[in-house]
């Protein structure tokens, strides 16, 4: 087994990646290469969990910086100590935090090329939170159902944060890709909660 492997295997026990084997989850991962144009410098990924889709990225961008943002405690540890154990400190920093934090964070908003989103909320929460975190250009891509549902993404609400949608690959899996256009306003993502409570769309 490779490291990696070894720390999927380990998150799989611990309840972290859900249900079946670890392989398709990392062929679910891969996946997210193939829809990026270019291998980000900076990319973070929302509600790292079990480390996929992030851990498996890293590894195939060796060049790529990552966030991996988990604001549940023992998710958090478990990827501190899985990141030493693939001795990639150096590249990849796990952020103990809400997301709404982190992309209102001076030091991290505006940042990243690329970020991620596996299994983190809802449309409107996600877009919210990976608003703040791209530079204009930079791209976020989701995990979507394997059914398609019409008006996940729409361009008018998206519009609001800087986003709008690019490409959606039918997959499987199936994933969307939406492209920060301009500037995340100063006021989003708004204070932790409320993209959850007061959703710009539903």
């Amino acid at each position: 087994m490779t490291p990696l492997q070894v720390v999927l295997e380990r998150a799989h026990r611990l309840g972290f990646l859900g249900p079946g084997p670890v392989d398709p989850h990392v062929d679910h991962a891969r996946a997210f290469a193939r829809v990026v144009p270019a291998p980000p410098a900076q990319a973070a990924d929302l509600g790292s969990g079990g480390g996929v889709p992030a851990l498996v990225l890293a590894e195939i961008w060796p060049d790529s910086r990552w966030w991996l943002i988990e604001s549940r405690e023992r998710r958090a540890a478990f990827l501190a100590e899985a990141v030493v154990a693939l001795g990639a400190e150096e590249r990849i920093t796990v952020l103990h935090r809400r997301a709404e934090d982190v992309g209102n964070d001076p030091e991290r908003r505006g940042r990243c090329d690329l970020v991620t989103a596996r299994s983190f909320g809802a449309p409107p929460v996600t877009a919210e939170c990976a608003a703040g975190l791209l530079r204009v250009g930079g791209r976020l891509v989701v995990s979507e159902p394997p059914v398609a549902t019409t008006n996940r993404w729409p361009r008018g609400p998206l519009a609001q944060l800087g986003l709008e949608p690019e490409a959606t690959s039918e997959g499987p899996p199936r994933l969307q890709v939406l492209r920060l256009v301009t500037a995340c306003p100063p006021a989003f993502p708004r204070e932790s909660g409320r993209a959850k409570r007061r959703p710009l769309w539903s």
